[in-house]
């Protein structure tokens, strides 16, 4: 599976490093244009290509949005995201640290508003990038089975498409983390958004279980 990710950076060159790490294509995108991202796809290898938005989207089996969420709406023509699975992994702010006020909405609710053919999940989100990096290294490097039932870090994943929700957990997990569910994208979304209680919390599959 290819994945794109539309937004490089800290987040989302860290996501494509430990993607390319666990064994997948990916194909990636920013607002200033392929030409900027040579030295990134120098450092990951041929499994890495780097196009504009729309054309990331069309070349990608499955599509991760690292970009801030303010810049979400009108990013995409939303036929080129009919029938995919969309990874909303963008964050909802005010201003610094300040979640937005979405009216009781979850952010990634809105995201599925504007791409309504989109199979949207709401995802890889909550982990600082610094985290991210290191737990994903570690992750990989000790997964295939050595790392005991609930030690790996949880990423959550939340949606109304329970196969979307499972092709993502899929990624999750051969990323060497556990993939737990927190329901639809309503509720499961706001636990996970800022302001929620899942956001910037690094727990264990065990902690995050005990905890849902």
């Amino acid at each position: 599976m290819r994945t794109g990710v539309i937004g490089t950076g800290r987040i989302g060159s860290t996501l494509a490093r430990i993607l390319v790490a666990a064994g997948h294509e990916v194909v990636l995108a920013n607002a200033t244009g392929p030409e900027s991202l040579a030295p990134l796809l120098a450092e990951l290898g041929p499994a890495a290509g780097a196009a504009r938005p729309v054309e990331a989207a069309g070349r990608a089996d499955l599509l991760v949005l690292m970009v801030p969420y303010a810049s979400v709406r009108g990013l995409l023509p939303p036929h080129v995201v009919q029938d995919k699975v969309l990874v909303d992994a963008t964050n909802a702010f005010s201003g610094p640290g300040t979640p937005a006020d979405l009216g009781g909405r979850g952010s990634s609710e809105l995201v599925a508003d504007w791409y309504p053919g989109a199979r949207v999940v709401k995802s890889l989100n909550t982990m600082h990038y610094e985290t991210l990096a290191v737990a994903g290294g570690t992750s990989l490097a000790k997964l295939r089975g050595s790392k005991a039932a609930g030690e790996r870090l949880a990423h959550y994943t939340a949606g109304d498409d329970p196969k979307a929700k499972e092709i993502v957990a899929g990624i999750i997990t051969d990323l060497g983390f556990a993939a737990v569910d927190t329901g639809p994208l309503h509720s499961g979304g706001i636990l996970q958004q800022p302001g929620g209680p899942l956001f910037n919390r690094s727990l264990t599959e065990a902690q995050a279980l005990a905890w849902i």
